[in-house]
């Protein structure tokens, strides 16, 4: 999800390469869309659109470093939601293949992950918005892992609350100080977790049948 003033172009974008936002003009009303995106960013600069599935997650301590990043991070901030996501834990540091999954989620509903989106087409192809080629794609912040997380692994998304949503969305605000407060690691609380099916290490399953509770196992197994 992402704010905009209306009316725009798609995405908020200008109609060349994607480097700068449309200036808003006064009097516009702000509206949210919401939006399929590829998970994994493309900039709009890149020349080889592989290069998105490396970018599925970004750094909040590195955000303002990245050319990837930096422009997004000002301009192109969105809302990912869902109801859980899975991470895997190494209980034995000395068989760092054997990992347990585990499933996360909330006890009062979805989870809002803090996002970056942007708008890629050929341009090899059109200096104009390409609907053949056209991609938007997102990407998830992390942080350092919070206490509901720590005991499974070192970082995590950041997840913001509903009173966050607004400051997140602010398309006038573009201060990399301001957002980055929003980045903390997520307190005590916020997140339930069980183990889950090993089926879920590939992706060749789905179904509800993945995130059910299974026993935790045992020490040295």
């Amino acid at each position: 999800m992402t704010e905009q003033k209306s009316p725009g172009t798609e995405e908020g974008t200008p109609g060349t390469e994607g480097a700068e936002e449309r200036r808003p003009v006064s009097g516009e009303k702000l509206r949210r869309r919401l939006e399929i995106h590829r998970w994994g960013l493309l900039p709009h600069w890149a020349k080889d659109p592989r290069i998105g599935y490396k970018m599925i997650n970004a750094k909040a301590e590195t955000l303002t470093e990245s050319s990837a990043y930096r422009t997004p991070f000002r301009q192109r901030r969105c809302l990912i939601v869902v109801d859980g996501f899975y991470e895997w834990q190494v209980p034995d540091p000395e068989r760092p293949k054997s990992k347990v999954p585990f499933y996360f989620h909330r006890a009062d509903g979805p989870i809002t992950f803090a996002g970056l989106y942007d708008i890629w087409w050929d341009k090899t192809r059109s200096n104009e918005p390409d609907p053949e080629t056209l991609l938007r794609t997102c990407t998830i912040i992390t942080t350092e892992a919070g206490p509901d997380m720590v005991e499974v692994h070192d970082r995590m998304p950041v997840i913001l609350e509903r009173s966050e949503l607004d400051a997140w969305l602010d398309p006038d605000q573009h201060e990399p100080e301001v957002l980055s407060a929003l980045l903390d690691p997520a307190p005590r609380g916020t997140l339930l977790r069980h183990p889950i099916n090993e089926a879920v290490n590939s992706p060749r399953n789905d179904g509800p049948q993945l995130i059910e509770p299974v026993p935790a196992p045992s020490a040295g197994t």
